[in-house]
């Protein structure tokens, strides 16, 4: 059938100069009408794209005002314990860390020492107050992190790492329990509750010093972190983008 088409068509483009000049003009219009579906397709593409890369301004203007704002009132807040609690808190990931397992646990052991505890008494309700004075809906989670360094005894690698992992887990669950059962948390349980998670990550995130070396003590560590929604929503669309630029290339 489509080549008694093909035939039938060539048959008017030779006929006659009259009905060949017409089919010209017929397939001219063909071609100029794919011309303009194709344009207004690319078009529409632009358009796509500057309206996603808007919407990926906006998401990343929002998200650094947002992380902007949280660290600027946990540094308020804590500016004065961070020093005498061995603690810092990092601007670019909202990470308050506390830098001395060894005086926060007994060693090899997941049982708090009576100083972390009153660090944690002092220090948790007041984070989480901060965190719940206009921030809340934006926060996806909150983890406890514990970390270790990539040593346990005389073990080899993997053997110390399933040991630290144990450690850095049991170490964790403790002071979220702690943290959980303090009196002045109770205002904030259900939020907590789903939004604080205990992370018990062994050597798998080692700190280094300058010359590249694991620096041990830094390793061993207990950390807060937040995540935030806006930062969730930005890698939301940059997926979306990569999937279809990688859907883009396969066609």
């Amino acid at each position: 059938m489509r080549r008694e088409r093909i035939v039938e068509t060539n048959l008017k483009l030779f006929s006659s100069s009259e009905d060949s000049s017409d089919s010209w003009v017929s397939i001219a219009d063909l071609m100029a009408g794919l011309m303009m579906i194709f344009l207004l397709l690319a078009v529409w593409h632009s358009a796509k794209i500057a309206e996603r890369a808007e919407e990926v301004t906006t998401i990343v203007e929002e998200w650094k005002d947002l992380e902007e704002s949280i660290y600027l009132a946990l540094e308020k807040e804590f500016k004065d314990d961070l020093p005498r609690w061995q603690a810092e808190i990092e601007r670019e990931t909202l990470t308050i860390r506390f830098r001395e397992p060894r005086i926060f646990f007994e060693q090899d052991s997941a049982k708090l020492q009576p100083y972390f505890e009153e660090i944690l008494s002092d220090f948790f309700p007041r984070y989480i107050r901060v965190l719940n004075s206009g921030f809340a809906h934006n926060i996806k989670e909150v983890r406890i992190e514990g970390h270790t360094s990539s040593e346990y005894g005389d073990l080899d690698a993997r053997e110390a790492f399933i040991e630290n992992m144990r450690l850095s887990q049991a170490r964790t669950r403790a002071v979220m329990e702690y943290a959980m059962n303090l009196s002045k948390t109770a205002p904030f349980e259900n939020w907590i509750v789903k939004t604080v998670t205990a992370n018990g990550l062994s050597s798998g995130r080692t700190l280094f010093s300058v010359i590249g070396e694991e620096d041990r003590e830094r390793s061993r560590r207990v950390e807060f972190t937040i995540h935030t929604k806006t930062k969730e929503a930005l890698f939301e669309i940059l997926n979306t983008l990569s999937a279809q630029n990688s859907a883009g290339d396969t066609k």
